[in-house]
């Protein structure tokens, strides 16, 4: 037994003299770690993968060689021999080389590698060839399906800019933040928008300085990510660089010189410019320039041990208005001004050499400031106080705040593991300016706090994933839990922002026994009762609000199997329960077939669900609605109210999708090229309807709802083809990214009069949301210190249906950009240029009855014109 055990441990400890430990960092030329690199040891099953920063360690026989290999990169095999470090440069490999987070949780895949269309978008070369200041301008420009619309004269909508992915709605896209789920806005927009009836995540709330890349899946996701994935997913990945300080000082401004055959005395042309800042309709000087941007940013790394890091960044930006030429009762016509400020931090503080914490977020404030419809004389008019009528101010401060923290660590038997927990908060709180309370008549106060509205979110989520590279050609499982709370609150403003007074000035509670101030018209005799509330938006009342909250529990896997070196399958399944409205099980299957070594072809097919939101299920408000300039008291009602269901509206269900997509990515040497075709039908989507005559409601003249109202059809295709080369004479580069898209309502689900519940108006509205097609040529040169771009974008033909009942036809349009880049010093680049500089308009509509009340609606193309722009990036 003793020489049994001699045996032994004399085997044991050869062997373990024989084994030594090599560690080591896996990096592209440019020094950027490469995370999730294979390296196996030749001839055995033994293998590993880089972490996050390109880190490996690995036990291996002294006498082993070590194969590094990375998709799109070119593979190493290096002898071990006594090195106990060893640090690898792997070369090749572009920019849709790089790992994505989103659409794989297989830690080798490329954006041209996976089964399913990702766009990856490097912000700081689109930052520095662009004079785009929000990150939804920037996208907008960028990415084929991705679409955003200023608003004019939409409330809360003129502050929020909601956002669609393949023309579906704003809800119905995920955004991520390092992959994890940022929370939405808890506006919910409801006249003349896009996405009417949605609530989207605010987008720009989140500083463009503080993002190194944005990763967009476009295809059908719930199955892996969650209910409202349906669109796609947008991943936003922070900045991670250190000992750096980096920044910008930038201005702009848009060109006042509107293209069209305006009426004399029109408002905002030369000699009836209103007057931004005073009160009242007073006009001001004629300006050449108007909207001026100032941006103002700084981000900075500092390193934290051997492997962590804490990266800042700040972000200030002031916007004045711009307005453009409107009819009498709309003199503000255009955009809402903008003074916020964002901080953002991101941070990874190792623990061992296989276990870190990191945290990331940050705090957005906005005040923002837009122009309401104009009240020239009526009812609503107090002449002591504004004796030429006045255009209320809607003003709102936005607060958006919002933090993640947690720990990934993998095991001896490397699974990789990730708790988290991710908060955040949107408020929006309005304040009226420049308006009064008719009913109060000369003793109005002239601003009002009206109230608002806030969302939060928490989400809790634990993560596992593992990948075996000797199992098939490669096999990644990953599975986990996440449980979701929400809280959605509407909360009222101060009395006199909806109260509506008697003649003795105290609020009217009972209307048989109290009386309403009167307005005599000084024409034709005749009496009308004064309104009460703030005008331009009336305040939220006590009976307005709301504070509902509701939970989430889901539990997904899923698999990718490399079953041959030219074969790829995926699968995915998600399993979610809502605390208000049940279960529902999600599935996705996937491929990718390795044509040639060069083509690749891909595919998907998914099913997809939306519970209703907390904001669709609950808001309410009385509001003033402009129709062609004559204003109408209208009632939205809550879903839940006896209200609604006296109209025959049925209580909200959820919205369920099939997504299907088939595409090749092709890449030969210096050309890349992806072309994806897709089909999403999305049955009982949630609108907002049309309004209803409410003659029983006390002053109301109509009411409105959100319903299941329409089943949507789309088919498109998105097209990216990109080339760079470099030549004696300089650096070329060119991209094309186009979208065709056609959406098709196939059925209205209603009993009612279909006219009223959603007719042709409401239909043109939703179909507006996904443009025929979009198409941006992109080109670039640089030499040496010099750089310069240009870009131009078609936007496809728009048709919407105005107030009168006809059709409002915009016209396919193409806009020009241009930027020319200077390098004045190691630490400093100078850029001008221009944006839509041929100023471009949407086709002039003249009959006052479109939605915005301006000669234009807000189409995709935007109705600002010229931009020009100076910006000065500093590097040290």
């Amino acid at each position: 037994m003793k020489n049994l055990t001699l045996i032994l441990f004399s085997l044991f400890t050869s062997v373990s003299f024989c084994q030594q430990i090599v560690t080591g960092t896996v990096t592209d030329e440019s020094g950027a770690p490469l995370p999730f690199v294979n390296i196996i040891e030749k001839g055995t099953s033994t293998g590993t993968t880089s972490d996050e920063q390109g880190n490996y360690t690995i036990a291996v026989d002294a006498n082993a060689t070590l194969i590094f290999s990375f998709v799109g990169f070119e593979t190493q095999e290096i002898v071990v021999g006594t090195l106990e470090k060893i640090d690898v440069v792997l070369s090749g490999g572009e920019i849709l080389s790089t790992i994505v987070v989103v659409g794989s949780r297989s830690p080798k895949r490329t954006a041209t590698d996976t089964p399913v269309a990702i766009d990856i978008i490097d912000m700081q070369e689109i930052i520095t060839k662009s004079g785009k200041v929000e990150i939804n301008e920037l996208l907008q420009y960028t990415a084929p399906s991705f679409n955003a619309n200023k608003q004019s004269g939409s409330d809360g909508a003129d502050h929020i800019d909601p956002a669609t992915l393949r023309g579906l709605g704003p809800d119905q896209t995920l955004v991520l933040i390092n992959g994890k789920r940022r929370h939405s806005s808890s506006l919910i927009n409801v006249f003349g928008t896009r996405g009417r009836g949605n609530s989207g995540t605010d987008l720009n709330a989140i500083p463009a300085s503080a993002i190194k890349r944005i990763e967009i899946l476009r295809d059908g996701a719930a199955a892996q990510y969650g209910s409202d994935a349906i669109a796609g997913v947008i991943n936003i990945v922070l900045k991670n660089n250190v000992n750096k300080l980096t920044g910008s000082i930038s201005y702009g401004a848009y060109n006042t010189n509107a293209k069209g055959d305006f009426p004399n005395g029109t408002p905002n042309t030369d000699g009836n410019r209103l007057d931004t800042n005073n009160d009242g309709n007073r006009l001001a000087d004629d300006k050449s320039f108007d909207g001026g941007s100032v941006k103002i940013t700084a981000n900075y790394g500092a390193e934290i041990g051997e492997d962590g890091f804490i990266n800042f960044t700040t972000e200030y930006i002031s916007k004045n208005k711009t307005l453009r030429p409107g009819f009498d009762f709309r003199r503000g016509f255009g955009e809402a001004a903008i003074d916020g400020f964002n901080f953002f931090a991101n941070t990874v503080i190792p623990i061992s050499k296989k276990t870190e914490f990191y945290a990331f977020g940050g705090r957005n404030y906005r005040d923002t400031d837009a122009f309401a419809f104009t009240r020239n004389g009526g009812e609503r008019v107090v002449s002591e106080i504004f004796p030429n009528g006045f255009t209320p101010r809607i003003t709102s401060n936005i607060i958006d705040n919002s933090v993640s923290a947690g720990i990934r660590t993998e095991t001896n038997d490397n699974w990789k593991i990730d708790i988290n927990n991710t908060w955040g908060k949107n408020n929006f709180h309005y304040f009226i300016q420049g308006t009064l309370n008719a009913s109060l008549l000369a003793s109005s106060p002239t601003d009002f706090d009206a109230g608002g509205h806030s969302l939060s979110q928490n989400t809790l989520s634990l993560d596992f994933s593992k990948y075996y590279p000797n199992t098939l050609k490669g096999l990644n499982i990953a599975f986990g839990a996440e449980y979701r709370t929400e809280n959605f609150i509407i909360f009222a403003g101060e009395e006199g922002s909806y109260a509506t007074y008697d003649i003795n000035g105290r609020p009217i509670i009972d209307p048989a026994t109290q009386v309403q101030p009167i307005f005599t018209d000084p024409d034709s005799g005749a009496t009308t009762p004064r309104p009460g509330g703030s005008q331009g938006f009336p305040g939220y009342s006590p009976a307005n609000e709301v504070d509902r909250s509701r939970s989430n529990i889901s539990i997904y896997t899923d698999a990718e199997f490399d079953i041959t070196d030219s074969f790829l399958l995926g699968a995915a399944a998600r399993f979610e329960d809502y605390s208000d409205f049940g279960s529902t099980i999600n599935g996705k299957l996937s491929f990718r077939i390795k044509a040639t070594d060069d083509i690749n072809i891909r595919g998907s097919v998914s099913t997809g669900f939306r519970a209703p939101s907390l904001a669709q299920i609950y808001y309410n408000l009385r509001f003033t609605d402009f129709q062609g300039g004559t204003a109408s008291e209208t009632l939205l009602s809550a879903n839940n109210s006896p209200v609604t269901a006296s109209f025959g509206i049925e209580a909200l269900q959820e919205e369920t999708a099939i997504n299907a997509a088939i595409g090749t990515t092709a890449s030969f040497g210096k050309f890349t090229a992806t072309i994806d075709g897709y089909f999403i039908n999305v049955k009982d989507r949630i609108v907002l309807t049309g309004t209803f005559a409410a003659p029983q409601i006390p002053n109301v003249n109509e009411a409105q709802f959100f319903a299941n109202g329409v089943d949507t059809e789309t088919v498109g295709l998105d097209i990216i083809l990109s080339w760079k080369e470099s030549y004696n004479f300089g650096n070329l580069s060119a991209t094309l990214a186009g979208n065709v898209n056609n959406m098709y309502i196939k059925s209205v689900n209603t009993d009612l009069d279909e006219s009223i519940f959603f007719g042709e108006r409401e239909k043109a509205f939703l179909l507006a949301s996904a443009p025929e097609s979009k198409f941006s040529f992109n080109a670039n040169y640089s030499k040496d210190k010099f750089n310069a771009g240009i870009g131009l974008t078609r936007f496809s033909e728009i048709v919407l249906i105005d107030f009168a009942d006809t059709e409002d036809i915009y016209g396919a349009k193409i806009t020009a950009d241009l930027n020319l880049g200077y390098k004045l010093s190691d630490a400093f680049k100078l850029t001008i240029g221009g944006n839509n500089i041929t100023n471009e308009y949407p086709d002039q509509q003249n009959d006052g009855e479109t939605e915005a009340g301006g000669y234009w609606d807000a189409v995709q193309m935007g109705f600002g014109g010229a931009y020009y722009y100076a910006r000065l990036d500093f590097n040290f």
